[in-house]
């Protein structure tokens, strides 16, 4: 289990998303949105690198047994990541706007190791 440090499963990725927030705001990027649900999924970050919007996906495991958090940015996940980002772009009403899609990998911990992968696809 966790040990006593995050009382579930959302508690432990709420916090690894506030550590991608800050780690991603201190190489320049300007945060909008954290949890962006709609009807195809959720989208962990949203944020603007200039006038380009970037939405991101942050995993985070333990350790790289199994290929650890890069791996798990299956093909499925990507499609529910793309039909998130039109239906919050749709929302926002925003229409031919630079958009990059990123992947912030956590794994370990004291200090975890962060992977930054820019236009992940």
């Amino acid at each position: 289990m966790f040990k006593g440090l995050f009382k579930n499963t959302r508690d432990k990725g709420e916090h690894y998303e506030r550590l991608a927030k800050s780690y991603l705001q201190k190489q320049g990027l300007e945060y909008v949105q954290s949890n962006y649900y709609c009807p195809y999924g959720e989208i962990d970050l949203i944020m603007r690198d200039s006038n380009c919007w970037v939405f991101i996906e942050v995993k985070y495991r333990q350790s790289n047994r199994f290929g650890g958090a890069l791996a798990a940015l299956g093909h499925a996940k990507q499609q529910k990541l793309i039909r998130s980002i039109y239906h919050y772009l749709g929302a926002q009403q925003l229409h031919n706007v630079p958009v990059r899609v990123d992947f912030i990998a956590i794994e370990g911990k004291n200090p975890p190791n962060i992977q930054w992968i820019k236009s992940v696809f």
